[in-house]
């Protein structure tokens, strides 16, 4: 099968982009590399262009033969969303219809979208399903919302079918210890932490220590990044197989608060974390906990890296060897 996958020099796009071409896929991986690494994309075609460069975008359709999408080419933090919200309308709305109108003019009607947990904001009950109310509380996650909206009229009105995967935490990285998580500037718990253990930052900031949790920290859900590769895969296979769209949860169903994972880390490498307590951030709710049910029944997804010990090692193995990341 030939599949585009956007924003594939990424941390999520690039673990996806090594299980399919381990499976003999055919892959076209297309990235602005703006915050992508060449060096994370192990195999295929890799383009450089901008979602938002219609002529550019027309070009690798119509130079390629593709059977389906998956679309990760995204920004994503949350608090630069809420500081400059027009970056990020423009960024993933406009630019992802831009890759739908495409679809179409080229009769491509599969897509995976790498949606978010913040389309449902503040959650009103935990674990949180798939039928839980959403109500984002930043512009990323009104995006990612609206994306799927996007996508829902689509399928109604050109039968362009979707497999809409709303991820918790993505962490580790891939077992080969080829490719990790390298961000910048990074945002993500497990890395910062690691950063700390490397002598790379004088300590970790906990923001806010007065939650309505075990030990007073927010809680989250991890889940191993080969593991949310697979869904992907699984999606695929559902579409292929004629599936109706749908979306789906994607997370370990088993929280650990901040504090928890600290003392994981200080564990598995050996380093004593220096921690910093600070105010609540803005935004931050107490606790997100996914359901995975509806993903493990409708296509028998399993995680496989559920430990978070586990989850921290991939990790660890991939930053102790790549202290700068990939180097770009």
């Amino acid at each position: 099968m030939s599949i585009l996958v956007t924003g594939g020099a990424g941390y999520i796009g690039s673990h996806t982009v090594t299980e399919l071409l381990d499976m003999g896929h055919k892959i076209i991986t297309l990235d602005n590399l703006q915050k992508g690494h060449k060096k994370a994309v192990l195999g295929g075609k890799l383009v450089n262009v901008d979602l938002l460069d219609t002529k550019k975008l027309d070009t690798v359709f119509k130079e390629n033969k593709i059977d389906s999408v998956i679309h990760f080419a995204a920004d994503s933090l949350v608090g630069e969303s809420v500081q400059n919200p027009s970056k990020y309308f423009r960024n993933n709305i406009i630019a992802g219809i831009n890759l739908l109108e495409t679809m179409l003019k080229y009769d491509v009607k599969k897509i995976i979208f790498s949606s978010s947990a913040a389309t449902y904001g503040e959650p009103d009950r935990i674990p949180i399903r798939e039928d839980n109310n959403t109500s984002p509380t930043n512009p990323y996650g009104e995006t990612k919302l609206m994306f799927e909206n996007i996508l829902k009229w689509y399928d109604n009105a050109y039968g362009l079918r979707y497999v809409s995967l709303r991820y918790f935490n993505a962490a580790g990285a891939h077992s080969s210890g080829k490719i990790g998580e390298d961000h910048n500037p990074e945002s993500h718990l497990i890395p910062i932490v690691l950063q700390a253990a490397l002598g790379q930052r004088p300590h970790v900031e906990v923001y806010g220590t007065d939650y309505e949790t075990k030990d007073g920290t927010c809680v989250r859900d991890y889940i191993h990044i080969t593991d949310l590769a697979m869904a992907h895969i699984l999606g695929l296979k559902r579409l292929d197989e004629n599936g109706k769209s749908v979306i789906y949860n994607l997370g370990n169903g088993e929280g650990f608060s901040v504090k928890e994972i600290i003392k994981v880390v200080e564990d598995v490498t050996g380093k004593k974390i220096n921690v910093k307590h600070g105010p609540r951030r803005a935004g931050d709710p107490a606790v997100l906990i996914a359901s995975s049910e509806k993903i493990k029944r409708e296509l028998k997804w399993k995680p496989r890296f559920h430990e978070i010990h586990t989850i921290i090692e991939t990790a660890w193995k991939w930053h102790k060897n790549n202290p700068s990341g990939f180097g770009d």
